[in-house]
């Protein structure tokens, strides 16, 4: 399996492994899947960190890049494509901008998004696939 951890995610399975299903950290421990994360997810955690909206334990969001290649998630850059088209993203009761990108690379890339998030159905038309 391909996929695609959304933010939260990602911070679960560094600190909290404890807070994603079973399926989910099955997956992610599992070496036959591509496991990744989006650097706009070190954007959102970098800029949640500096407005104090959440906290770190023993690292500085800097340091995550290092955490992730770690733990064998590969980190996605944002390409310059994926950025010019994503006016084409449906406009969905779901406004997060962070959110919104990271279903975009999924849907392009045909990734798994892999997401607590029950605000994502509305993107199932596009393609979007999701596990929690």
């Amino acid at each position: 399996m391909n996929c695609l951890l959304d933010t939260h995610a990602f911070l679960w399975a560094v600190f909290s492994a404890d807070k994603l299903s079973a399926q989910v950290r099955k997956v992610i421990r599992s070496p036959e899947n591509r496991v990744c994360v989006s650097a706009v997810s070190f954007w959102e955690i970098s800029l949640k960190y500096a407005i104090g909206k959440i906290g770190l334990e023993k690292c500085q969001p800097e340091d995550l890049p290092d955490v992730a290649a770690g733990m064998d998630i590969e980190i996605l850059p944002l390409t310059a494509q994926e950025a010019a088209t994503f006016h084409r993203l449906p406009r969905r009761e779901h406004k997060d901008p962070f959110d919104r990108m990271i279903i975009w690379q999924a849907v392009q890339r045909s990734l798994v998004l892999v997401s607590k998030d029950g605000g994502f159905a509305g993107y199932e038309e596009l393609g979007l696939q999701t596990l929690w």
